[in-house]
Formats: C-alpha cells, sequence, structure tokens
C-alpha cells in the first residue's frame, strides 16, 4: 500500500463523492472518480487503487458484476455500498470478494473508519504472510503467495477470500474450526459481517477441489464448524 492511500470511488450520486472528497482531503487521501460500472471497471485496472469504494446500483453495469470481474484478477480491498434492507446484496458481495460492505445512507466519518480498518487488515495480512507459503498436498496446491489453486496441476480460478479460507482451513488438517473463527481470521477481528456467508464460501470451494478419487475434503462438523481432512 502507498504511504498516501489512493481510493477509487464508484457510485452514479455525485452528491456521495464531493461529502467523501472533503473527508478524504483530511485525510490526506487521494481518489479517483467513476460513475458508471464500466468506468470503475476500467479505473480500477488503471489507477491501480489502495482500495475500491463500489456501489451496487448503476448504470451500465451493477457493482457485484463489477465485484465479479475485478476479482478474477486484482486482490484490491473492497468495501460494498449497499441501499437499506438490501441484505442478498451485502451477502451476495461478500461471496464475490468484497472485504466489507456499508450500508445507506451513511455519514462519511463511518467510511473513513471502515476504510483504515480494511486498509489495516490488508497490510496486516500481507506483513504476516511468510515467505514461502505454499501447502501440498496430493494432486493440491495452495498458494497464498500468489492466491492460486491448483488441483493436479491445473489452476483452478479462486477469489482471494476463497484462497484464504482453504488455506486457513488446510494449515489445520484435522482441526476443527467455526464459522465465526473462519469470519474473523479472514475477514478480521473488526468484521462485523454475516456468518451464512462462510456456508456459501465452503460451498464453492468443495466444488472446486472436489474430483472423483480426490483424497481431501472439507467436511461439516455439524452443530460446530468445518475441518480439512486428507485421507
Amino acid at each position: 500500500m502507498s504511504q498516501t492511500p489512493h481510493i477509487l470511488i464508484c457510485d452514479d450520486d455525485p452528491i456521495v463523492h464531493e461529502s467523501l472528497r472533503l473527508y478524504f482531503e483530511n485525510e490526506h487521501y487521494t481518489h479517483s472518480d467513476a460513475f458508471d460500472g464500466e468506468e470503475s471497471l476500467k479505473l480500477a485496472r488503471e489507477d491501480n487503487p489502495d482500495l475500491i469504494l463500489l456501489d451496487v446500483m448503476m448504470p451500465l453495469m451493477n457493482g457485484l458484476d463489477v465485484c465479479r470481474e475485478l476479482r478474477k484478477t486484482m486482490k484490491t480491498p473492497i468495501i460494498i455500498l449497499t441501499a437499506k434492507g438490501e441484505e442478498i446484496d451485502r451477502v451476495l458481495g461478500l461471496e464475490l470478494g468484497a472485504d466489507d460492505y456499508i450500508v445507506k445512507p451513511f455519514s462519511p466519518r463511518e467510511v473513513v473508519a471502515r476504510i483504515k480498518a480494511v486498509l489495516r487488515r490488508t497490510e496486516t495480512t500481507q506483513e504476516a504472510v511468510p515467505t514461502s507459503q505454499i501447502l501440498r498436498f496430493d494432486g493440491l496446491e495452495i498458494n497464498i503467495e500468489n492466491y492460486s489453486v491448483k488441483v493436479n496441476s491445473k489452476v483452478i480460478p479462486f477469489t482471494p477470500k476463497e484462497v484464504e479460507i482453504l488455506h486457513l482451513l488446510a494449515s489445520h488438517p484435522g482441526t476443527v474450526m467455526n464459522r465465526e473463527q473462519i469470519l474473523r481470521s479472514v475477514w478480521g477481528t473488526d468484521f462485523d459481517g454475516d456468518l451464512r456467508t462462510i456456508d456459501t464460501h465452503i460451498k464453492r470451494i468443495r466444488q472446486k477441489i472436489t474430483y472423483d478419487g480426490s483424497r481431501w475434503n472439507i467436511s461439516t462438523v455439524y452443530g460446530v464448524g468445518y475441518k480439512f481432512e486428507v485421507s
């Protein structure tokens, strides 16, 4: 992360941009502005921001589709902006790889606090990664350094959060972890998210790594949580 964080604001409401601009200047943040989904995707790739504020409802391309596209190639922290009551958008945003969400209407002060928390979590995670963090099992490789997963030597598309969950569980084979432990380890202790997103992530991870004859599995311990097992 740069010394002066650069934030990409993606929202079709000019008032949102203007209200955040004043607070960002006080925090010495630089920023760029996108007002539709296609522009958001373009600037995210060109500007390489430290964090993206991404509104769900935008013209040309909605925020969830933008998030889905960005997560194919980028690990940049994303905070989803969603209207009050749109719980499905918040849950889906987290499943697609967003790092946090903020419900509208919000105060710019809250946005700044959330940005600081996400950037702090991201920086702490990066510093904590040792020089070598590659886990290998029979036919399975999980590389947390470049966020890649290989099954039988073939790279399988994973979102960053899916890689982090799989790496967390596979780092402790046979150990049961409950949903809250996984949520706090991957999203951070100051994240107030929905535990159900863990179930959806686990389901998708299983689908991606399991095949006939595979010698590993993420099993459900009912009433407790999940564990990575190798036969």
